[in-house]
């Protein structure tokens, strides 16, 4: 991309771009374990759409560190079954004859359910039935509130999968005996068919269960705000809350429209690999996923794919690049609206060609009929927002816009 002009001046701070420009506040460096020290403003001008229920707002939390704008849509909700009388019926069951196997199924189930016994005075006698239990744990966080239940761990999945931890399990002679399966949050037993047809005895351990939100409007709007170009990713912390979130769109008439959207480049991040095949399996080609399936990793994959998508651009001589909703040199931020940088966008991708009102109309309006002084309106506004480097933006009578 070529600049306005060899004589042109640079884009100047905040003070001579007619209030356009603005610095970024003064915020602490953060720090946590997963993240390390945390850049200011590294994801300013970007929108991050998040879909969880539980420790959404922690996520939430480490994204705004970063500078990231965020819209909340839960498309889940987690049901917590403890302490009802399905779950103290197992657990009494438990205790009175206890199970040659426990499946430690996640972190937070287990955690719930001795809590739940705790508070039913049992909490001692489960640890005692469970004592010379082999337990089986699906991954590092089940484990690990194994061993804060006073328990010990047998053998866990290296890769996090409830379908290794099961593989691991058959491999056991299970005829006759009972094995305590602490239940996901999803209803479907299925994955359970080959422990029962290698003669387990399942008792299930209901603590949670995951389901719809009572309220779709939050999702929904999450949605239509991906549809219309207002988020720059989304992340997703369990299967099912991709399912949910792909259903309630299909549900609206709006999931052929959702798969088109979030076809690359847009960034969809997934906490761990179970959750990235679900996104898969409903059309996302290539979800960002984490080396380790925690909050923390994901949140440093989505933060770098955000990174590694940034445009590059060269307007008036000054090179900078377009971040989300943000021109970004240095120090120096341009905030943009949606339209604004999706103009933006389709002028950079023209890569000095012309690009036409009627071709600007349908790619940021999405109607190629509508009145062309929107496009001469928001042109005017991006040039203001821009100061002096606006004037890469180059009308051609009769034909439309280009970037010079």
């Amino acid at each position: 991309m070529r600049g306005a002009g060899r004589g042109a001046a640079p884009l100047r701070p905040a003070s001579h771009l007619a209030g356009a420009l603005h610095e970024p506040e003064t915020k602490a460096k953060h720090s946590d374990a997963s993240l390390g020290a945390i850049p200011e403003n590294l994801l300013e001008g970007c929108c991050i759409g998040v879909t969880a229920d539980r420790r959404w707002d922690e996520q939430a939390e480490l994204l705004r560190r970063r500078g990231a704008t965020i819209v909340h849509g839960p498309s889940i909700r987690t049901l917590p079954l403890g302490p009802g009388p399905d779950l103290r019926s197992a657990t009494e069951e438990l205790i009175a004859d206890p199970p040659a196997f426990l499946l430690a199924n996640t972190g937070i189930g287990i955690r719930a359910w001795f809590a739940a016994a705790d508070s039913w005075g049992l909490g001692e006698d489960l640890q005692a039935a469970l004592r010379d239990t082999r337990v089986f744990a699906r991954g590092p966080k089940a484990s690990a509130e194994v061993h804060r239940a006073g328990l010990e761990v047998e053998a866990k999945a290296a890769s996090e999968r409830l379908e290794e931890i099961i593989h691991l399990l058959t491999q056991q002679d299970l005829t006759g005996q009972r094995l305590a399966f602490q239940r996901h949050g999803e209803d479907s037993t299925a994955a359970l068919e080959p422990l029962v047809a290698a003669g387990a005895i399942i008792i299930e351990v209901p603590v949670y269960r995951w389901i719809l939100p009572d309220d779709h409007r939050p999702v929904l709007r999450l949605i239509e705000a991906a549809i219309a170009g207002r988020l720059h990713a989304l992340t997703f912390t369990s299967a099912p809350a991709v399912r949910n979130f792909f259903a309630i769109a299909d549900d609206a008439e709006l999931g052929e429209q959702l798969r088109r959207t979030l076809a690359a480049p847009f960034i969809v991040a997934c906490v761990g690999p179970v959750c990235a095949e679900a996104a898969r399996a409903e059309g996302v080609e290539h979800p960002v996923v984490p080396d380790r399936a925690r909050l923390g990793p994901m949140i440093r994959a989505l933060t770098e794919a955000l990174v590694a998508g940034e445009q590059p651009i060269v307007l008036d001589g000054t090179a900078m690049v377009l971040r989300g909703n943000a021109v970004v040199r240095g120090d120096t931020h341009v905030s943009l609206s949606d339209r604004e940088a999706a103009l933006l966008r389709v002028l950079l991708e023209g890569n000095g060609t012309v690009c036409s009102k009627a071709a600007l109309l349908e790619a940021v309006w999405g109607d190629a009929n509508a009145d062309p002084h929107l496009v001469e309106v928001m042109v005017g506004r991006l040039r203001r927002r821009l100061g002096a480097a606006g004037a890469a933006i180059v009308s051609v009578p009769r034909r439309g816009y280009t970037l010079r």
